[in-house]
This record gives C-alpha cells, sequence and structure tokens, in this order.
C-alpha cells in the first residue's frame, strides 16, 4: 500500500501543476481498448503503474484494486479465494478503471448493473490535485457522476470491488429462435428467471438467432466434458453457437406441443467459469472474421484460425487495428433501447448497414442524470425481476426504471468516408427517435448543441465546478470525432504507402507482434487445465 500511496502523491502533484499553470493534458494508461481516434500531444500524466491487484478479502469478499488492472489479472486474482466479480468485461484487457470511467456492461449487467454498480468506494485525484475518496455515502454524487464520465471529472487510482461466490463451471443453454421479435422477447424473459446469472443474445440473421444463458454451478454430468474457447484449436464461441443451433427449431417453430414431445431447440455445454467470462476473446466477438475479409485471399477455415491464432485475440487486434488505419473504417457502436422498439431499431440497421451478427444484452437501468444509456422510460413495479422500486407516485402504481436491450453494432462500413459519416450521424438520429442513448467509447457524431440535448449538461457543469475540474475537457471534447481531421487524416493515409492494400494491414500485423502481446494470452492463468 506504501507503493501505491507513493505512486498517488506524484499523479497528485503532476496533476496539481498543470492545474496551476491552466495547461490541458492526458492520461497515460498504457493500453485502450476504445476505436475513437487518439489525440494530438499534450501534456502527460503517466498512471501506467497502477496495475495492481493490493489485496483480495475473502471474508468481506472485496478486491482492492487499481484502475490499469485489466479483467484477466483481476481474475486471476480473484479466483484461488474462490471469488469472481459480479460484472466481468468479456475483453481480457480491458481494465478496472476504464470499466469505471466508461460504459462497461456484461451478460450478468441485466441483474447487477453495469461495472461501476459493483464498486464500494474510488479514490480519485481531482482536476486540481486534491486526492479525495468517493463513494455511495462520502461525496455520492462525483461517485455517480464520474462514472461514464470517461475521466473529465478526475483521475481514478484505486477501487474496492464487491465480489460473489465462483463456481467451476457455467452451465450454458443456447436457445433457438427464429425471428428478431422471438430473439429480444426470450432475452427479456430470461432476465426474469432467477435461475440464470448469465444471459446474452447473437442475431446472425432475421430467422436465425440464439439466446445464450448461464447458471453457475460445481456440478458436470457423468460423462461430459468441458467445452473451453481459449485455445488455438478450440472453436470461435460465435461459430460454435451458430453451427450448433443453426439446425434446431426455435421454441415459437417447434410449438409447445411438439417441444414437449421431445423436440429439441436448444443444446447445453458445461464451460469453465473464466472460459466463459472471456469466450468472446478470440475474434472480438466476430470482428476478427473481418481480417480475413481484409487480406481476401487467406481462406477463412479452422486450420488458418488456428495458425493465426496469436493475433485474434483482443490485445492484438486493437495493436493492429489502431496501427493499421483500419479502425477508421469500423463501424463499432453499442447502443441501447428500449425493448418494444428493438425490433425497429435492428430492422433499420439490416436496411442500412446490413451488418450480421448482432449482439444483444441485457442491461439493469441506472439512476439518472448519468452518461451511462438510459431510457428515461418507467414501468409498473414487478415488472421484471431484475430491476429495484425506485419511485413511486402517491396513489398510483409504483413505477421502476425500464430495463434496457443493448444492440453491438460492429462491422466494417462504407470506404467513402463522407458516405460513413452521414450513416454514422443518421444512426445517431435514428437512436434518439426511439428512445436509445449509445455507449461513448467509440466514434461519436453529435453537433455539441445535439450532445448536450442528450445529456444533462447543467448537472455535468455543476459537478465539474464543485470538484475542481473545469480545466479539464469535458466528455463531449474527448467523446466527439472531429470530422475535417479525420477527412484529411483519411486523404494523407489514402495517398501513403500505408493506404495501400495490403500495407495497412500488413503494418499493422507487425506493430502488434512488436507490443509482444501474444504472450498474455498465450502464459494466461485463467485458461482451463485438465487436471491429470
Amino acid at each position: 500500500m506504501e507503493r501505491h500511496k507513493q505512486a498517488v502523491t506524484k499523479i497528485a502533484a503532476a496533476v496539481r501543476s498543470f492545474f496551476d499553470k491552466r495547461e490541458s493534458y492526458r492520461i497515460f494508461h498504457g493500453s485502450t481498448n476504445s476505436t475513437r481516434p487518439r489525440p494530438g500531444q499534450t501534456g502527460l500524466v503517466d498512471i501506467s503503474a497502477l496495475r495492481n491487484v493490493l489485496s483480495v478479502d475473502r471474508a468481506a469478499r472485496t478486491a482492492l484494486v487499481e484502475p490499469n488492472v485489466p479483467m484477466d489479472r483481476l481474475v486471476e486474482a480473484t479466483l484461488p479465494h474462490g471469488l469472481v466479480p459480479p460484472v466481468v468485461m468479456e475483453f481480457p484487457g480491458i481494465t478496472a478503471g476504464g470499466g469505471y470511467a466508461g460504459t462497461a456492461g456484461e451478460s450478468s449487467s441485466f441483474r447487477h448493473g453495469f461495472f461501476d454498480d459493483t464498486i464500494n468506494y474510488v479514490e480519485m485525484v481531482l482536476g486540481n490535485g486534491e486526492v479525495v475518496r468517493a463513494s455511495r455515502e462520502e461525496r455520492a454524487d462525483l461517485f455517480h457522476g464520474a462514472a461514464g464520465a470517461v475521466g473529465t471529472l478526475g483521475v481514478t487510482t484505486l477501487m474496492e470491488l464487491k465480489l460473489v461466490e465462483a463456481r467451476k463451471y457455467v452451465q450454458t443453454t443456447y436457445h433457438r429462435t427464429s425471428s428478431v421479435a422471438e430473439a429480444v422477447a426470450r432475452v427479456r424473459s430470461e432476465t426474469e428467471n432467477p435461475a440464470n446469472d448469465y444471459v446474452d443474445g447473437i442475431l446472425f440473421s432475421k430467422d436465425h438467432g440464439v439466446v445464450v444463458t448461464g447458471r453457475m454451478t460445481d456440478e458436470m454430468p457423468a460423462g461430459r466434458t468441458p467445452q473451453t474457447f481459449s485455445g488455438a484449436l478450440d472453436p470461435w464461441f460465435y461459430l460454435h453457437a451458430r453451427d450448433r443451433t443453426k439446425a434446431l427449431p426455435s421454441a415459437a417453430t417447434a410449438g409447445h406441443g411438439s417441444a414437449a414431445a421431445g423436440t429439441e431447440t436448444s443444446f447445453t455445454d458445461y464451460v469453465p467459469l473464466a472460459e466463459y467470462l472471456f469466450r468472446y476473446d478470440r475474434a472480438g466477438f466476430w470482428v476478427g472474421a473481418q481480417g480475413w475479409t481484409y487480406f481476401k485471399l487467406v481462406p477463412f477455415n479452422k486450420w488458418t484460425r488456428w495458425f493465426l491464432d496469436d493475433f485474434v485475440h483482443t490485445r492484438m487486434m486493437y495493436r493492429a487495428l489502431h496501427a493499421s488505419g483500419e479502425s477508421a473504417r469500423f463501424v463499432v457502436q453499442d447502443l441501447s433501447l428500449p425493448y418494444p422498439n428493438a425490433e425497429a431499431f435492428i430492422d433499420y440497421t439490416a436496411d442500412k448497414f446490413g451488418i450480421w451478427p448482432l449482439w444483444l444484452c441485457p442491461l439493469k437501468p441506472t439512476q439518472q442524470p448519468t452518461f451511462h444509456p438510459h431510457t428515461g422510460l418507467t414501468e409498473p413495479a414487478g415488472t421484471a425481476a431484475s430491476s429495484p422500486v425506485v419511485a413511486a407516485t402517491t396513489g398510483a402504481e409504483q413505477q421502476q426504471p425500464a430495463p434496457m436491450l443493448n444492440i453491438g453494432l460492429w462491422g466494417w462500413g462504407p470506404a467513402d468516408f463522407e458516405e460513413f459519416v452521414d450513416k454514422n450521424r443518421d444512426l445517431e438520429v435514428k437512436l434518439q427517435a426511439l428512445g436509445g442513448r449509445k455507449w461513448l467509447y467509440a466514434h461519436t457524431y453529435y453537433a455539441e448543441q445535439d450532445f448536450w440535448k442528450v445529456y444533462d449538461k447543467p448537472w455535468y457543469t455543476a459537478l465539474r465546478e464543485k470538484y475542481g475540474a473545469t480545466t479539464l475537457p469535458t466528455v463531449y471534447d474527448k467523446v466527439k470525432i472531429d470530422v475535417e481531421a479525420n477527412r484529411r487524416k483519411r486523404q494523407e493515409t489514402r495517398q501513403s504507402l500505408k493506404g495501400k492494400w495490403p500495407i495497412g494491414g500488413l503494418y499493422g500485423i507487425w506493430k502488434s507482434i512488436q507490443s509482444g502481446d501474444y504472450h498474455l494470452h498465450r502464459r494466461a492463468e485463467w485458461k482451463h487445465k485438465e487436471k491429470s
């Protein structure tokens, strides 16, 4: 802990120095999972040394964690104690600090909320260099406001996380659906089943979906073997889900009578817990398959996936995407909507973008105002078991905020820059019309006045003034896309050697190799190992 205190003292002094000089600076974390263009060089505050799990308390079920601890290190630290964080982001390299400062949810978020809902308190260096603690009891407005505010209210330097009992396996069941409406309804109904610890879904097309439910267990039936997804010869999770369900009827198609008579509409795996938590690491859900689209002459089969396995883990993918410049051509958006409007939005994306698969992730609503996705809608209390009652009207039925469905839209966008920008802007307009909100880790094209129609500027401005953050960039400053700068950069890249196919892609691969990140997944301790 003494080492931590010394590091924070140094960080606070650096922040105070910039504050006194009214100079801007940026935080160096050491890694990123954002696809936003990186800012130009300004002053730098280096917090990359804050990368340790300081303690795990088995009795209290808590962990004291520095912000640059990635999810794989966190899980490796807690599992030996028989504990696991309630919400673990699906990519091993996503950090605890990123989960708090950004929006982070996973297939357990319908029950536990966003990642910051699992934090007891945070230590922060404010914009004026003051070191404070914030929690639901102390500086509650700062604790709530900084969650999702992308570091614009201060620098997180420590957090205490809640933990829950871990089990050996996740009993993972893949439920076939045959329409968008059925998939959306099935996701919602599964979140109301108290036996489920995890729920998410994949839409491969309008008539082939899979809703995946998970229940932690220590038992596996005799004769079954664990299904893993981390090894080079293991299947990619989404391909496994697709291939094992494509010949199955959905429950709606089979009909209740046929299903009762023995028609199978699902199948079940027993997945070691950490293998489940990081099941999407290889291929970054399915974005990794776009590498085969780019390198068109390389066949897409299990042997090339095995041979190129080092390059399809998410850390390596992010390195290659940034270095190659190809991330600027990707639509990488997470968009949360009210359940009643989800089907209309999916119809829209299918027509305008033609991107499949889509990810479906149910989310528990959060307190407003916030930069997290929210709908502002309410529903009668008790409609969904995962949503707490937070408000009531005199003489009327108690109300609770309505849960949301997150839709992950990830894939190639238009090659033409102007069309790319127009489609992303239209996406934001359509999302707002349907009562949805986007996650701010990716490309954001709102004009400033439109951005502040979506988010509560007076609330945010008051927080910045109260906590000495007025010299820091705003959320809008950090997430907006400078279209003119990007247009010039795209033109320069197109005219450079890196802009010639396949030079950019090969350069990205080379830079990812130089990073040495392939050692991290090769040596990962969380991977399942059969006992001899």
